[in-house]
């Protein structure tokens, strides 16, 4: 066995070390194949995405983006593709931070193959994973269908520059399918690749103007002012809780989307009312406190 395939393991939707994050929403693998490790349960994780050919502004802001919010505890999520989503996987790195990326491709492969050394760094200091099997080629199919298990592993998208076109686009579009939350960079106004972040904000997503934007959402302080205030759920408390947004969803709703019973569902709501998670804005409508 070479020595690349020793270190690659996969895990079944059954198994418990399967991402509880996956586990709420259809059409999610029925096994990933890893190298390294996998994002941590109950700790804040955001995506970062946006375009291959990135702009200087874009690499510096995306690094800068990641390097703050890893320093804070959060954990980054992202493709390893070239542009923004490798400085992301930088910046993480830079800070310390923990930062894993979803391939298009089997997890034996480095793609883009200038990626080698992020790629092994990733590997060694946080994770690399993939629906994929091992030996599996990068193909243009692949990357869209990738990139719902990277929105689903976050509890909020960001995305730092897109073009009107961009994969990051399609991101942003699935994230909101599964009912998170989506912010974007605005850019420099007239640049090419300003221009999906720009609509993305006028459909209504949040405005990213600095890291600490991103943090004041999740409830998490910055790196060195106190310890994250992000708190740990159970399981069940975790896949209710990942339907409850900033804009009001209904218990008819959760009951729907998470599957479980109307009492149960009610049961852990009064239980994140308790921890400070979410509120009821009026009967049976729920928003995060965040």
């Amino acid at each position: 066995m070479a020595e690349w395939q020793q270190d690659i393991r996969f895990v079944r939707k059954e198994d418990e070390a399967y991402p509880g994050r996956l586990r709420p929403y259809a059409g999610m693998p029925g096994k990933i194949y890893v190298r390294g490790r996998l994002p941590e349960e109950g700790r804040p994780a955001v995506a970062i995405v946006g375009a291959r050919r990135s702009t200087p502004y874009g690499n510096g802001t995306a690094r800068t983006f990641a390097k703050e919010l890893a320093a804070a505890g959060v954990q980054i999520i992202s493709g390893m593709a070239w542009g923004i989503d490798g400085m992301a996987h930088e910046g993480a790195l830079e800070a310390g931070g923990d930062t894993y990326a979803v391939l298009g491709c089997g997890v034996d492969i480095c793609y883009p193959s200038g990626h080698r050394g992020l790629y092994e760094r990733l590997i060694r200091e946080g994770g690399v994973l993939s629906e994929q099997p091992p030996g599996m080629p990068p193909k243009s199919g692949h990357f869209p269908a990738r990139n719902r298990i990277i929105s689903a592993l976050s509890d909020l998208v960001l995305v730092v520059e897109a073009g009107e076109k961009s994969g990051a686009l399609i991101t942003a579009d699935l994230a909101l399918e599964q009912g998170k939350d989506v912010y974007a960079v605005p850019g420099r106004v007239g640049d090419v690749q300003s221009r999906g972040c720009l609509n993305l904000i006028r459909q209504g997503a949040g405005l990213a103007d600095s890291p600490d934007t991103i943090l004041d959402v999740l409830g998490v302080s910055p790196a060195g002012n106190r310890e994250p205030t992000k708190i740990l759920l159970a399981k069940e408390e975790n896949i209710v809780y990942s339907w409850i947004c900033l804009q009001p969803v209904s218990l008819e709703m959760l009951v729907q989307k998470t599957g479980m019973p109307a009492g149960k569902v009610l049961s852990i709501l009064v239980s994140l009312e308790l921890k400070g998670c979410i509120r009821q804005i009026q009967k049976n409508d729920y928003v995060r406190t965040d």
